[in-house]
């Protein structure tokens, strides 16, 4: 694309005010919008344009947004796809995932909201590896991700989507814990490359729910990860910055500190691949 083409991005939404808002808020922002109320209309201009950018609704007239997903996927359509609802059933979201869907805003979302995540979306590059759906049943979710920082974004906005009914102080810190422990898999265990996959499981019973994280790697002793806070020599509160800086892993790394001191339990396997930590909801 030239310095000088606007992003043009179609904006698939049958609530003729929320279109309306939202094509005005990204013409602000510099993209050039095309907007249509119904998916019939919608697939058949996917498949004769390129966009940049697909916003799309899942309750819609004609096509249902998540059978646009279907076909867009079997006629590998190359468009990225933000999709826009009011429904945060673990179904439907986990569906969007496994058509690859790109990113996930549940509705009601601000404008600034939205343009921060479309303007985000469009810098990123197209993923070089699918998110894989093992399993999508609302007490079981189980997924295989690249091992890239744009992937644990993604898959970090649907999971989000999913704690919806849960008060936000322990979604917050539920999301901080997922974050960390999927960051520390992907970047140490999975080395940043694309072309291996960490596992994640998401279990959610009545009265708790339990994360577990498989990186790919070969494990590590505890003793031995000079890049974290924990193994700090005495004195020297901020040597792990340094050994990451030299390491050039991404800034922080207070991340299992941070962990233990949000999650109710905490547990490592022998090789220090695994991980699984457990929260609890009353």
């Amino acid at each position: 694309m030239t310095a000088d083409k606007k992003s043009t991005v179609l904006v698939v939404e049958d609530d003729r005010s929320t279109s309306r808002m939202v094509c005005s808020a990204l013409q602000s922002a510099g993209l050039e919008t095309v907007a249509v109320e119904d998916g019939r209309v919608a697939l058949q201009l996917v498949r004769e344009r390129a966009f940049d950018l697909v916003l799309l609704d899942l309750n819609l007239p004609g096509i249902k947004g998540l059978e646009i997903l279907d076909r867009m996927y079997q006629e590998a359509i190359p468009c990225r796809v933000i999709v826009m609802t009011g429904d945060d059933a673990t179904e439907s979201v986990m569906h969007a995932v496994s058509r690859q869907a790109y990113r996930y805003i549940l509705k009601p979302f601000s404008m600034k909201a939205l343009v921060e995540l479309v303007q985000t979306v469009l810098a990123a590059g197209y993923p070089s590896a699918p998110i894989e759906v093992v399993s999508a049943l609302p007490e079981w979710i189980e997924l295989l991700v690249p091992c890239d920082l744009e992937s644990a974004d993604r898959i970090r906005s649907f999971m989000a989507g999913l704690l919806s009914s849960i008060p936000e102080n322990v979604r917050e810190s539920i999301a901080q814990a997922f974050r960390e422990l999927l960051l520390n898999a992907i970047e140490w265990g999975g080395q940043l490359d694309p072309q291996r996959k960490v596992r994640i499981s998401c279990l959610r019973a009545r009265r708790m729910l339990l994360y577990r994280i498989a990186d790919p790697g070969p494990g590590f002793r505890m003793e031995e990860v000079r890049h974290a806070a924990f193994n700090n020599p005495e004195g020297a509160p901020t040597e792990h910055m340094r050994v990451r800086e030299e390491l050039k892993l991404r800034p922080g790394g207070f991340g299992i500190l941070l962990v233990k001191s949000i999650v109710d339990e905490l547990l490592f396997n022998e090789a220090h691949n695994e991980v699984v930590f457990v929260k609890y909801l009353d």
